[in-house]
């Protein structure tokens, strides 16, 4: 062998640089890391999804495609809406606010859910999700006390409102009458003890105003005032209205079941209104609850204690009922263990003038700062009527007033007519012989007219049959606008395309 040629001293593979070697180890750890992470949410005993910032699926286990019969891998890159009903993990990745343990209805079923958003320098990068949707059973209790908590959030708010509307006090009780002022300081002793109160009187006197202010005169006034009427409620739906009911109890029945009022009303008062419709039947079951103050709901087995102050009112005659056999005696006399009868208008008539005052404010509280006069010949008219719709057919005729009214002042033509008949003391005065009646009469025919023909006064003479020109001219005579006729609330010109 030549000198010059040397033998290799050993045949390899080329060695790779450090760095290199470096890099190819980190991914191979990252590989084995992701691989990892995805057996691990595989292997959560419930379903799992994740979602980046935009609420796009960026993982989904498999036990969370087995339960809704999908594919796991092929849900990946969807947006969760189009995933998953009700899902609200678009709405966390924006608010970036944690949902644990809310309700989520999944296929029919009630589950527990939990949504976390991932957080990278102050800023929502992912969500995770998980719903429970094996062992139900272990979360059923928790899910039936959640569905309980809503409805009853749910009510509280709806009464709440209710409440702030017409939060009736004694404050709001008006009337100069001895009848009234008598009334008032029986109903203030009413509310100094929990005894059961009876409201009587014809319709529209006002026998919730009174039961309100009861209530809110009351230890109880913090607690929820339950109103219940019994002649809107279908029969064979009280008694699950009134004592609630069991989950399965019958068919159509919530599954989580559902309280009943007498639950709901906890240390508040419970309003049975029109308590004389009150079916035959249920009645000895009311007399149940008031005497024992427990009961059991429909389909249940076990006895719910229960707490809360009972106002009764009727327009009927208990005790002829009693006679005839349409109410129990027993629950008669349970009832009435404090009566008040509130005396109609007619009864009151000094009550009638402050009352329409008042009113009047709390109509234009909610539509103008203006105030309004009542003329002394209309006081005269609204004092001798008999009003046997008594304050809610007093407070009928100002809205319809004050819908047409331009002035300052209600006069007696601006009053309906049927308020005219039947005066009771001294005559009416000569303003309001029969031309002021011709003429209120008229009025109200030409403004009822252009408010069906919604202001097309061609369409508005034909109806009332006379030209148009004769219109005019009536309603320049009356005072109705010619530019804006009829009520407040209609909306039309005398430029109308129609005209």
């Amino acid at each position: 062998m030549p000198a010059h040629i040397s033998t290799p001293k050993s045949v390899g593979a080329v060695r790779e640089p450090p760095l290199q070697r470096d890099e190819a180890r980190s991914v191979q750890d990252e590989r084995r890391e992701l691989e990892l992470l995805r057996l691990i949410i595989d292997s959560i005993y419930h379903g799992v999804m994740i979602t980046d910032a935009q609420g796009y699926i960026t993982h989904f286990n498999t036990p969370y495609g087995q339960f809704l019969g999908v594919d796991a891998k092929a849900q990946l890159g969807k947006h969760c809406t189009s995933v998953i009903e009700n899902t609200r993990m678009h709405i966390v990745a924006e608010t970036g606010i944690p949902e644990i343990n809310h309700a989520h209805r999944i296929k029919g079923r009630d589950m527990v859910v939990q949504r976390i958003p991932i957080e990278k320098d102050g800023k929502v990068i992912a969500v995770f999700g998980q719903v429970m949707f094996k062992n139900v059973r272990d979360v059923s209790k928790l899910a039936r006390k959640l569905a309980m908590l809503e409805s009853k959030v749910r009510f509280y708010e709806q009464e709440l409102i209710a409440l702030r509307s017409t939060r009736y006090t004694m404050d709001s009780i008006v009337g100069v009458s001895r009848a009234i002022q008598d009334l008032k300081q029986e109903a203030l002793k009413a509310a100094a003890n929990n005894l059961p109160v009876l409201v009587s009187g014809e319709s529209g006197t006002g026998k919730e105003l009174f039961s309100q202010a009861i209530h809110h005169a009351g230890a109880r006034r913090l607690h929820p005032f339950v109103r219940i009427n019994c002649a809107a409620i279908p029969r064979d739906l009280m008694e699950s209205e009134l004592f609630g009911y069991d989950e399965g109890a019958f068919t159509g029945a919530l599954s989580k079941g559902k309280l009943g009022k007498f639950e709901l009303a906890r240390h508040g008062t419970v309003f049975l209104d029109e308590i004389g419709d009150l079916p035959l039947d249920m009645q000895p079951k009311l007399l149940r609850v008031l005497e024992e103050k427990e009961l059991e709901r429909v389909g249940g087995t076990t006895v719910v204690p229960v707490d809360f102050r009972l106002i009764a009112a009727t327009n009927q005659n208990l005790e002829e009922m009693v006679a005839h056999g349409r109410f129990r005696r027993d629950l008669f006399y349970r009832l009435n263990v404090i009566p008040l009868n509130i005396p109609p208008l007619r009864e009151r008539r000094e009550d009638i003038i402050p009352l329409a005052r008042l009113m009047l404010r709390e109509i234009l509280k909610e539509t103008t700062s203006r105030e309004i006069e009542i003329d002394p010949q209309a006081e005269t008219i609204l004092r001798n009527y008999d009003w046997p719709g008594n304050v809610r057919e007093l407070s009928n005729v100002l809205e319809r007033i004050i819908s047409s009214l331009e002035g300052e002042t209600i006069f007696a033509r601006h009053l309906p007519i049927h308020l005219y008949g039947k005066p009771k003391g001294p005559a009416l005065p000569e303003a309001l012989m029969l031309r002021e009646a011709m003429h209120r009469a008229e009025q109200e025919a030409i403004r009822h007219a252009l408010a069906v023909s919604k202001g097309n006064k061609a369409h508005a003479a034909k109806l009332l049959g006379i030209h148009r020109t004769l219109l005019y001219k009536k309603m320049r005579k009356l005072g109705i606008p010619v530019e804006r006729a009829g009520c407040d609330k209609c909306s039309y010109s005398d430029t109308s395309p129609r005209d």
